[in-house]
């Protein structure tokens, strides 16, 4: 089923997710539903809150699809360890039509557990490790739009409240 993505300002964006305790169906449908709406709206990774789910939850998909074993489900996640800097563009299904540089590490590993509760470590580089930063940012309640230079975020929050005053946000 595809689930409506919630766009900033919305308040369960800025909450830091409620820890996953049970892993049930109701988990595994809400990751199935995530998948499909990720997909629909052609995006590389989307995190429960996104959908109005306060929960620690997220899905990566590098390959949109293309390729079933690059499907990563995130519960729970933490970064245990990351070096280096990377300075590229970034976009997020609930900033539409935004997409601005922001620094993130280079290389992170992270700790997560699967959708039926086991637990597994990853490493990330380039890429899925700007992924795995921008997902487990959006669990603790933290935008890209704060990682954003202030000048950046600023032109950034002005182009909002001009598409939301004009009804097209």
């Amino acid at each position: 089923m595809i689930l409506k993505i919630v766009k900033y300002p919305e308040p369960v964006l800025s909450q830091p997710g409620e820890p996953v305790t049970e892993f049930n169906d109701e988990l595994r449908k809400l990751v199935a539903d995530m998948f499909e709406t990720m997909y629909k709206a052609q995006g590389i990774g989307l995190a429960a809150p996104q959908v109005g789910v306060s929960k620690r939850v997220t899905i990566i998909d590098l390959s949109m699809g293309k390729e079933p074993k690059d499907k990563l489900v995130l519960v729970n996640p933490e970064i245990i360890l990351s070096e280096g800097k990377q300075y590229e563009e970034e976009g997020c299904l609930s900033f539409p039509e935004i997409r601005e540089k922001v620094q993130r590490a280079a290389k992170v590993r992270i700790r997560a557990q699967d959708a039926n509760g086991k637990w597994f470590e990853m490493d990330g580089e380039e890429l899925l490790s700007r992924a795995f930063q921008h997902e487990i940012d959006h669990l603790d309640g933290v935008l890209f739009l704060f990682r954003m230079s202030p000048l950046k975020r600023n032109l950034t929050l002005r182009k909002i409240r001009k598409l939301r005053a004009d009804g097209k946000w």
